[in-house]
């Protein structure tokens, strides 16, 4: 890459092998590499980072100071036989680091037309996120994990490699989702899922505690976690007692909360159903 050694502090390098288009919106301190393409209504934000043989196409806007490694390839068209052109998005936060191979599709109108990941993400080698899935904050997704169309990913939540997300499902904040995982039921927050067809396999608690969660709060979780997935009674019911138990305690409230918002896809369940000490 010719560069000059001593180039000023902000100074946005695009190497003479890359093909931009003076169409695209390129901010101050932009790195774009050798044998990149940027298409006419990219917007690359200040101190963006392509390596090289980075292809960025659609109405793509990527946060600044994100980096992007070789061979990926970012907004062209959502694999969708629905998709008919029409100008959808797709929206990456700041310092988020995209690496080798991964593939993310922007949005389509059977989705909101609108693709979004956050702000400091790491998405590894050859991960794929699809049309109109919206990804938290601090979100990692390790090399080889495919997330399906139409997903919601909450902040903090962590993927083992060679996962897949089918498409429409819920992972709550601060969830793991063990490697080899096939997910196609929505994973509550602070949960932990494993498996093909995956199961809930108790609380992330070595996240949790990494996160810095207090442990009487994680203590509290894990008794409300007992109470929403024992054998008795029906699982509303169970929920609306542990909403009702623990009403002063935030972290029950996100897992009721987001089991009530859980109309149209079942929830991850433990392997037999409920929870066994």
């Amino acid at each position: 890459m010719a560069v000059p050694v001593h180039q000023p502090e902000g100074t946005t390098v695009i190497h003479p092998t890359a093909i931009v288009s003076p169409s695209a919106k390129i901010g101050v301190g932009v790195k774009i590499g050798p044998y990149c393409t940027v298409e006419d209504t990219v917007t690359l934000h200040d101190g963006v980072e392509l390596v090289s043989h980075v292809a960025v196409a659609g109405h793509t806007d990527i946060g600044a100071n994100s980096i992007i490694y070789p061979f990926a390839s970012i907004g062209h068209p959502p694999q969708d036989l629905k998709y008919k052109g029409e100008p959808s998005r797709l929206v990456i936060g700041e310092r988020t680091v995209i690496r080798e191979n991964t593939t993310i599709n922007p949005g389509t109108a059977g989705g909101g037309m609108e693709t979004r990941i956050g702000d400091d993400c790491l998405i590894m080698a050859s991960a794929h996120v699809a049309h109109d899935c919206k990804i938290g904050n601090h979100v990692i997704i390790a090399n080889y994990v495919a997330i399906a169309g139409h997903c919601v990913v909450e902040d903090f939540v962590r993927f083992g490699g060679i996962c897949g997300v089918h498409q429409f499902v819920r992972i709550g904040k601060h969830a793991f989702i063990g490697a080899q995982s096939m997910v196609d039921a929505d994973v509550i927050p602070y949960g932990m899922a494993v498996g093909n067809r995956a199961n809930l396999a108790g609380l992330n608690l070595v996240g949790l505690k990494r996160s810095g969660f207090e442990r009487e709060a994680i203590h509290t979780l894990r008794a409300a976690y007992r109470m929403i997935f024992s054998s008795e009674g029906t699982l509303r019911e169970r929920v609306d007692d542990a909403a009702e138990m623990f009403k002063a305690a935030p972290m029950v409230q996100d897992v009721v909360d987001f089991i009530a918002a859980s109309a149209d896809r079942p929830i991850c369940l433990p392997r037999n159903g409920h929870h066994e000490e």
